[in-house]
């Protein structure tokens, strides 16, 4: 026992002699890092190529997303990414796999490239290898795929540790740009090329909007008559420059914004069961009483949670009867276009989960959503997207600048629509209390997890598309209760409901508190209070009465009970019902009720 200690004690004066060799050890481990992008994949496919490759919630090793591969009889589903490494460096590569021949690799390493892999994983299972670049070797390519015409794998955690690389100095900033040709929705931008930028970053009013391969773009969805302040930054891979010193445009005069012209002071909204039928019975479009303003085809669904590709054909005559041939229905619809109506196509419902997980998921939802525009004749589209089609990946905590695919991918979806149909186009959006007035209290999984991703996940949309939104109108109905901004509980059941829900999004609100992360209002032209029609058409139905005191408190500060609004908004566009059928089984008095209030 002595004769331990004293070797014990021989080997710890050795160490502690030679310090050189203890400092030498440290300065190798504080050099490795992980080098993999979106190892996680909790950011979608970003960084990633994939053949085959969409991402998942379940089933995932960790965090909220995971990688799911589908090999077919002439593709492995191979997914990779290019690394930057460093010549003649040890590098360890490792991932999760789960399913049967799921392998994980790296090539281009300059030396013997290795892959391992697994016969068959019924649960996760971590693969790992090594190896050392070549002298002259700057990257290399990790990837994982599965075999031919096998069935799907999953892959998560992937990291690639070793030594990492300088990426130098972020580029300068740009100097003040130019500005272009300016319309009432729109604003061309140039600046000088910077050396070392790799791209450019457009900022409005502060905020990154959009990116630039180039050194000019033009800023879309802009409000006529409006002056907004621009900047431009230089990025390459070590970052971001400051920014630009500010440019000033004005916006033409004109509709836009999200406004058309055209649409009524108050304006009633409602939607037509046009693809089903309920308890509600079945309505033509023709049999649409004039009192609807814009009419919302409920409902374009998807073919599957994650493809993108929305349909929509009427109700079929086995389950509506007195359904209208495709031919009246179209006629239908220019007529009720011809007085002055907007027909949107609405897509999602509570049946309709829509999730664009990738960038092929979105491009197919615009060109499936804009051949269904184009096949009716319709103005625009309406989100309707409830359920789990929005939802929050952890590390996704400001609303400001969204990192989750679902979110990124219908923001650009969206605006692509916009840009293709210009001003004209009207877009609405139809969410549930839990997906924004919720976000005063809670949003995402929160600073220590645990929460329910999907708590103010429509926040992110409604932001990055106000200018192009045309309405919103949250359904105040199928609600749990919901703290309004005098830190009280508000439910269902009366005017007070309505009133503070409705006062959050005219006043804004700090994002599950944060007083530094603040949702701005919305202006009350693009407000509209939702409702059911009938007590059969959902939870929260209110009698007329209610609804006019709900009214008379937002738009003249009278009959407001015992909460007190924030200002008086006379501008505040109208009220959106679910749904026209269910008013009409109702005997039309909730449109009736609405002429009778607004003349």
């Amino acid at each position: 026992m002595d004769r331990v200690r004293s070797v014990l004690a021989l080997c710890a004066a050795t160490v502690l002699a030679v310090p050189g060799i203890t400092a030498l050890s440290s300065a190798a481990r504080a050099a490795d890092a992980d080098l993999a992008r979106n190892g996680g994949f909790e950011a979608g496919l970003d960084g990633w190529t994939c053949t085959a490759g969409s991402v998942v919630n379940s089933p995932v090793r960790s965090g909220g997303s995971a990688l799911k591969a589908t090999p077919a009889g002439s593709d492995n589903a191979r997914c990779a990414q290019t690394v930057t490494v460093k010549p003649d460096s040890q590098y360890t590569l490792a991932g999760y796999v789960r399913g049967d021949y799921a392998y994980l690799g790296a090539s281009g390493t300059g030396t013997t490239d290795v892959s391992t892999w697994n016969q068959s994983a019924p649960d996760w299972q971590r693969l790992t290898t090594t190896f050392r670049t070549g002298a002259s070797t700057s990257k290399v390519t990790i990837y994982t795929h599965g075999w031919y015409g096998t069935g799907a794998y999953h892959a998560d955690d992937i990291s690639l540790v070793g030594p990492g690389v300088d990426a130098g100095q972020p580029p300068a900033a740009p100097t003040t740009p130019t500005v272009g040709t300016v319309t009432s929705t729109s604003v061309a931008l140039s600046w000088p090329s910077v050396p070392g930028a790799t791209s450019y970053a457009i900022h409005r009013n502060g905020t990154k909007i959009q990116s630039a391969n180039g050194t000019s773009a033009t800023v879309t969805g802009l409000s006529s008559s409006t002056a907004y302040s621009f900047q431009i930054t230089a990025v390459n891979e070590a970052g971001e420059s400051a920014k630009s010193p500010a440019v000033t445009a004005t916006t033409t005069s004109g509709p836009g914004g999200g406004d058309p012209a055209d649409l009524p002071a108050h304006a009633l909204i409602g939607y037509l069961h046009a693809s089903f039928a309920n308890g509600s019975g079945y309505t033509r479009m023709a049999d649409v009483p004039g009192s609807w303003d814009v009419i919302n085809l409920a409902f374009g669904e998807p073919t599957s949670t994650t493809s993108g590709d929305i349909r929509f054909s009427l109700c079929p005559a086995t389950e509506c009867p007195n359904v209208e041939s495709e031919a009246d229905f179209k006629a239908a619809i220019k007529a009720k276009q011809a007085a002055g109506k907007k027909v949107l196509i609405s897509i999602g419902g509570q049946n309709g989960q829509v999730q664009l997980t990738t960038t092929a998921a979105r491009d197919t939802f615009v060109s499936s959503v804009s051949k269904i525009i184009d096949e009716y004749g319709l103005d625009g589209l309406d989100i309707d997207f409830e359920g789990h089609s929005l939802s929050l990946n952890a590390d996704d905590t400001d609303f400001n600048n969204p990192k989750t695919p679902v979110i990124v991918n219908l923001i650009s979806a969206v605006k692509t629509l916009k840009a293709k149909y210009g001003a004209g186009f009207v877009l609405t959006m139809a969410p549930e209390t839990f997906f924004v007035q919720l976000g005063y209290q809670y949003y995402g999984t929160g600073k220590w997890g645990g929460q329910d991703p999907r708590a103010g996940a429509y926040l992110p949309v409604i932001h990055a598309l106000r200018d192009d939104l045309t309405l919103l109108h949250v359904q105040d109905y199928n609600s749990g209760p919901i703290m309004g901004l005098d830190n009280q509980y508000h439910s269902m059941g009366g005017a007070d409901f309505h009133i503070a829900m409705t006062d959050m999004l005219l006043t804004g609100f700090p994002v599950a508190g944060d007083a530094n992360n603040v949702f701005p209002p919305l202006r009350p032209d693009q407000i509209a209070i939702g409702m059911p029609a009938t007590p059969n058409a959902g939870n929260g139905h209110v009698p007329s009465s209610e609804t006019n005191k709900a009214l008379d408190c937002l738009t003249k500060k009278t009959n407001c009970g015992s909460y007190t609004t924030h200002g008086t908004w006379p501008a505040l566009r109208g009220l959106m019902t679910w749904s026209i059928n269910w008013d009409r089984f109702g005997g039309w008095e909730f449109s009736r009720n609405f002429d009778g209030y607004f003349g």
